[in-house]
């Protein structure tokens, strides 16, 4: 009898330890296809955001490019010359219509949500601010 009951527990025991067993198997494959699947999400949330990103960067070099050709430039298209780094002009104010006096001034074009100056472009222009500008002639041998 006791021999009988020992076994009926046994078997019991096995059968519930196997019950958890699977069922702890089976919440493993649950929260592996949910993570899985949340990792895919994210990484479709990224690219996405890249490709965005990527696209105004592409929008904002276009828009530097064409800018002498757009309205609310200021000056004459053919007085501004394209660096894009550190600035993306020099604008040779007056050079165009050969007049006798030109205004050098240095530009940079701005779209969208990156309108603040890059840390060199404030030095730039904290430089030509406080007339740290000057003329060089350079001597090739």
């Amino acid at each position: 009898m006791v021999d009988s009951m020992y076994a009926h527990t046994l078997i019991t025991l096995i059968l519930i330890v196997s019950v958890l067993v699977l069922y702890v198997i089976y919440l493993k494959k649950s929260m592996d296809h949910k993570v899985k699947k949340r990792i895919e999400e994210i990484e479709k949330d990224i690219r996405e955001d890249a490709l965005q990103r990527s696209r105004a960067s592409l929008k904002g070099k276009i828009s530097e490019h064409m800018a002498p050709f757009a309205g609310g430039f200021g000056y004459k298209a053919s007085d501004a010359r394209f660096l894009g780094s550190p600035v993306d002009y020099v604008i040779f104010d007056g050079y165009s219509d050969e007049a006798e006096d030109i205004k050098v001034v240095l530009a940079d074009v701005k779209t969208g949500k990156s309108a603040d100056l890059t840390s060199i472009q404030r030095k730039v222009k904290k430089a030509v601010e406080e007339g740290s500008v000057e003329w060089e002639t350079i001597h090739m041998d």
